[in-house]
C-alpha cells in the first residue's frame, strides 16, 4: 500500500514538471518569434532604396531619388555613401543640392573607355558622399538625395547601388547585399528597377531622333502654309488690280460722258439764241 501511495503521488509531480517545461519552451519560441518579426520588420520597411522619378527606361536617362530612413532611437544619420556600379558606368551623374549637406562625387577611370554622342569617355563617377553639414536624419524621419543619372544600360533590368549609412553615434550600416530571388537579404543594396525603352528609341537619342523628326514636319507644314497664304495674297493683289483698273475706265466713260453732255447742252443753246 505505501509503495503505490508513493507512486501515485509522484506521478503528478512529474506532470507539473512536464508542463512548465513545455510553457518555457512556448514561451521562448514566442519570444524568438516575435524579434524575428521585429529584425524582419525593420530590413523589410526601413532600408536605404532608390527610386525614380516618373520612369528608368533602358538606355535612357533618369532622375532618381535615393531615401534614407533613419533606423535608430537614439542616433541620426549624418552621412550617406552611394557606389555606382563598375560595370554599367554612368557617364552622366549630376546629383541636385540638399539643403544642410554637402555632396562630393568621385571619379574613376575606366577600363574600357564609353562612347556617348560620339565622344569617348575614359572615367565615370564611382561614387557620391552626402555628409551633414548643418542637417541631419533624426529618429523617425527621411531625407531624400535627388540625382540624374545616364545614359541607363540598355542590356540589363535593373542597376544595383551599394550604399553606407553612417550615425552620430559612429555606427556603420552597410547596404550592400545584392538581392538574390527566393532569399531575403538582411541588409539589401538599392534596385533600380529600369523599363523598357520605347520601340525604335534608345532613350535620350531616341527622344532626340523624335524631336527633329518633328520639327522637320513643322517647318515643312509652316513653309506650306506660308506657300498658301503667298499665293493668297497675289491672288487679292491681282484681284485688287483688276478692280483698280475696272474702276478706272468706268470714270474716264463717265468723264467723257459727262463732257458730252455739256457740249451738247451748249451748242443746244446756242441753236436757240440764233
Amino acid at each position: 500500500m505505501s509503495l503505490s501511495r508513493r507512486t501515485s503521488s509522484s506521478a503528478p509531480a512529474s506532470r507539473r514538471t512536464s508542463s512548465m517545461g513545455v510553457s518555457r519552451a512556448v514561451t521562448v519560441l514566442a519570444g524568438a518569434g516575435a524579434l524575428s518579426v521585429l529584425l524582419l520588420s525593420g530590413t523589410a520597411f526601413a532600408h536605404v532604396s532608390v527610386q525614380p522619378q516618373g520612369e528608368a527606361a533602358k538606355g535612357g536617362y533618369a532622375t532618381v531619388n535615393f531615401k534614407v530612413p533613419n533606423e535608430r532611437d537614439t542616433a541620426s544619420t549624418v552621412k550617406l555613401e552611394v557606389n555606382l556600379p563598375t560595370e554599367h558606368p554612368l557617364a552622366s551623374v549630376l546629383p541636385q543640392p540638399v539643403p544642410g549637406w554637402t555632396v562630393q562625387v568621385t571619379k574613376s577611370k575606366l577600363a574600357k573607355p564609353l562612347e556617348v554622342h560620339g565622344n569617348k569617355i575614359t572615367e565615370a563617377v564611382s561614387k557620391i558622399t552626402w555628409t551633414a553639414a548643418g542637417g541631419k536624419i533624426g529618429p523617425g524621419q527621411f531625407q531624400q538625395f535627388p540625382v540624374s543619372l545616364g545614359q541607363l544600360p540598355e542590356n540589363a533590368d535593373q542597376v544595383v547601388f551599394k550604399a553606407i549609412q553612417t550615425y552620430d553615434n559612429k555606427e556603420v550600416v552597410r547596404w550592400i547585399e545584392v538581392p538574390q530571388e527566393g532569399k531575403e537579404a538582411a541588409l539589401p543594396a538599392p534596385v533600380l528597377e529600369l523599363t523598357a525603352a520605347a520601340e525604335g528609341h534608345h532613350g535620350g537619342t531616341g527622344d532626340a531622333k523624335n524631336e527633329k523628326a518633328e520639327q522637320t514636319d513643322k517647318t515643312a507644314k509652316d513653309a506650306h502654309h506660308d506657300k498658301g497664304s503667298t499665293a493668297g495674297s497675289e491672288s487679292k493683289a491681282a484681284s485688287g488690280d483688276d478692280s483698280d483698273g475696272t474702276a478706272r475706265v468706268l470714270a474716264v466713260i463717265g468723264i467723257v460722258v459727262g463732257a458730252a453732255g455739256v457740249a451738247f447742252g451748249v451748242l443746244a443753246g446756242r441753236r436757240r439764241v440764233a
